[in-house]
């Protein structure tokens, strides 16, 4: 089997990033994007989704998380569609559900190449720290769009914003990992169009 790996870079007058991804890893990670709510968040989705993942992001920071932030899901969702390469063999479709004390929260993914979000999120607290909880839709619409993926996330009840966020990206991971293993009994492209 090829390793499904893939390194992106971004720079632009607002972000200077650095991604690599390896979707068939052991869940390793070395973060660094100048945010550290953010850094935590990914450190999770890569420990849950065993995904071997490196982030190096400076961006424009002093002005707003936004920019890194929304770069960083276009870098990710660029490196997981690379990664995936023609996509014969994968299952496709992946679901997550994570408890996180008071919250539940349920992800689910098609890596059909036609980007949607569907976020139907509301925290009761909009900040964690200096981060902004209204920029993980951001973050997740970048990785829809540049990933080709369909993503409908769900909380189903939470209350405190930094539970809510982790279960979001801890079942974000679940998700991805199920849907991007491939599966031995798939002969070709799991869809009866022939093409993703």
């Amino acid at each position: 089997m090829d390793k499904r790996i893939a390194v992106v870079k971004r720079k632009t007058s607002e972000t200077d990033i650095s991604l690599t991804i390896n979707i068939d890893g052991r869940g390793n990670s070395q973060i660094d994007t100048g945010i550290g709510f953010l850094d935590h968040m990914l450190t999770l989705f890569a420990k849950h989704g065993l995904f071997d993942l490196k982030v190096k992001a400076k961006g424009d920071t002093h002005v707003d998380m936004h920019h890194t932030v929304e770069d960083i899901g276009i870098c990710l969702g660029e490196a997981f569609y690379q990664a995936l390469g023609k996509r014969k063999g994968i299952r496709r479709y992946g679901l997550g559900y994570v408890p996180m004390d008071e919250t539940l929260c349920r992800t689910v993914v098609d890596l059909s190449n036609r980007p949607y979000l569907i976020f139907n999120v509301k925290s009761p607290k909009p900040r964690r720290g200096d981060f902004d909880i209204g920029l993980t839709k951001e973050f997740l619409k970048a990785l829809s769009n540049k990933g080709g993926i369909t993503l409908h996330v769900n909380l189903i009840y939470g209350e405190n914003g930094h539970h809510i966020n982790e279960a979001i990206f801890k079942s974000l991971a679940i998700a991805l990992d199920t849907a991007s293993v491939i599966d031995k009994r798939i002969i070709g492209l799991p869809s009866t169009k022939g093409r993703l």
